[in-house]
Order: C-alpha cells, then structure tokens, then sequence
C-alpha cells in the first residue's frame, strides 16, 4: 500500500475507519470531498492538519482497496 503510514487504522477512533493519522478524518471523507467537486486546495484551507501527501495517501488507499476487491457480475 501507497504512503500506509499516512493512513491509519485504530478501533479506538472512527470504530476503526482508516482515517489520515493524527485526525480524525476517514479516507472515506476525504475521497468523498473530491467526489463532490472540492479542489486539493479547498481541502487544505478547510482542513489544516491535512497535507498534500495526507490526500494523496487517500486515494492511494482507496486505489489500493479497490484493486484488490473481487467483483462478480450478475445476470440482469
């Protein structure tokens, strides 16, 4: 995985979400303001214990679960 000590996995914070270490600020919600439009910038300047490499390590994990997830298509 992709910069994995930006990202971090404790059952004491989150119920165990990866979330960028030192926050409590899940990958899910990071990816998620890029999906809604937000620009790296915008993140920044909302967030500011957030790092260009902290966002960059978000999507690496996303990238990084989303390959190694299996998929098996239905008949419709």
């Amino acid at each position: 995985m992709s910069d994995s000590a930006r990202i971090v996995l404790d059952p004491q914070v989150l119920a165990g979400k990866p979330v960028v270490r030192g926050t409590r600020l899940s990958v899910e919600f990071v990816v998620g303001l890029l999906a809604e439009g937000w620009s790296e910038s915008e993140i920044l300047d909302n967030f500011p214990a957030l790092e260009t490499a902290d966002i960059r390590a978000c999507l690496a994990y996303a990238r990084d679960r989303l390959a190694s997830e299996k998929t098996f298509p239905t008949a419709a």
